[in-house]
């Protein structure tokens, strides 16, 4: 429960600005009522996932504060949803992580929006790989239009294949730290996971099979009506990206903020946004989206 070094115990020091003492088997917490309060709240939430036999991180003890201060009845951190071939424990690190990956669990699509570094791309693919270890689904689908930051396909060296594998890196990564490097290779080439770009789905029909779409505010009206519309019987579909950075022509309109206003209301179609409070790479980061933000209004 205490981390490595007592990271965690640290962590709810800085959260609450309280001082934990461990004594014996006791735990002394001192600071004025209302954050000594928030903190046992917090090390009990700790203490319940510990002897479930979690391994507990700082992340997890922010977003235990985060419940606790919302006063949110919920589990002590959210369950393990895989681990790394290395070992390490995948789950939710942030309120908004949680809801976009338990709307992942409950709906058959969901979109996620959100700002770089919000953990969106790794994330669907940990629900993917996760859903294809418990057989729910007999493949994988991970596509990407490619659609470049001021550069032009035309103009990068080698074949069609070595044009578009850049823009797949990725999703590339996401499997390969999941996965063991020949379990992704068997996969390929036996088809139970495809990469490919968003031209490469017109005319499908997916069925049992869960298919994301990265980079989707990158797409047309157009084409993400073509890619929705492959959805097929047995299957999840995940639509993701970041409505701050299309890379469309301008007067284009982004087939992601066009269906951020028409399927907000239909059934089984969830619509989660992330945002700075969310980012989990480095804590500059977020500090870079909320500059942007202000910025932008």
């Amino acid at each position: 429960m205490f981390g490595a070094y007592d990271r965690n115990l640290s962590a709810i020091e800085h959260e609450f600005s309280v001082a934990l003492h461990a004594d014996g088997d006791a735990l002394a917490i001192d600071g004025n009522s209302a954050d000594v309060s928030n903190a046992a709240g917090v090390v009990e939430r700790l203490l319940a996932a510990a002897l479930d036999g979690a391994q507990l991180t700082t992340e997890d003890v922010a977003l235990a504060a985060v419940d606790v201060r919302q006063k949110r009845e919920t589990q002590a951190v959210p369950d393990t949803l895989i681990r790394t071939q290395r070992g390490r424990e995948i789950r939710p690190r942030t309120p908004g992580q949680r809801a976009f990956t338990q709307a992942v669990q409950s709906r058959t699509l969901t979109f996620g929006i959100g700002p770089a570094g919000t953990g969106k791309t790794f994330l669907a693919v940990v629900m993917a790989v996760r859903a294809l270890k418990a057989r729910d689904v007999a493949r994988v689908v991970l596509s990407r239009p490619a659609v470049d930051a001021g550069e032009s396909l035309g103009f990068l060296p080698g074949d069609f294949k070595e044009k578009v594998d850049p823009y797949m890196r990725p999703l590339y990564d996401s499997l390969g730290e999941l996965l063991d490097d020949t379990v992704v290779t068997k996969y390929l080439e036996r088809g139970v996971i495809e990469v490919a770009p968003l031209a490469y789905m017109r005319g499908r029909t997916l069925s049992d099979a869960f298919v994301i779409l990265d980079e989707a505010q990158n797409t047309t009206v157009d084409q993400l009506k073509m890619f929705l519309t492959r959805l097929g019987a047995n299957s999840k579909m995940v639509v993701i990206g970041d409505a701050t950075q299309i890379d469309l022509p301008a007067g284009v309109t982004s087939g992601l903020l066009d269906a951020r206003r028409r399927f907000g209301e239909i059934d089984d179609v969830a619509l989660v946004e992330l945002g700075a409070e969310d980012v989990v790479r480095h804590p500059l980061v977020a500090k870079i989206v909320r500059a942007y933000e202000r910025t932008a209004t």
